[in-house]
């Protein structure tokens, strides 16, 4: 709307917004990217810290494989768990 008044013709306009939504794009995949990398090394070290402790159930490794009934059901136990023992989680299990 601005660019007649700058003098920019329609053809500027337009490679300016091609080259802006093309940058935006790359940096969504490459935040993207990160991302997936750190949630991998996270995964990572944790599956080593369960592996490491003895009374730690080896079973919980692969979470990522289980249906959302399974973790459903493992999310309760948790927090079964905790308030037989009187804890309080510092954060919510609940969906949303």
């Amino acid at each position: 709307m601005l660019g007649p008044r700058f003098g920019y013709s329609d053809t500027w306009q337009l490679v300016i917004n091609t080259g802006t939504s093309l940058v935006t794009f790359l940096m969504v995949f490459l935040i993207q990217n990160t991302q997936n990398r750190d949630a991998r090394e996270i995964h990572i070290k944790l599956d080593e810290l369960l592996r490491a402790i003895a009374e730690a159930r080896t079973g919980l490794v692969d979470l990522e494989e289980l249906s959302d009934e399974q973790l459903g059901k493992l999310q309760r136990e948790f927090q079964r768990l905790c308030s037989d023992r009187h804890l309080e989680l510092p954060f919510s299990l609940d969906q949303k």
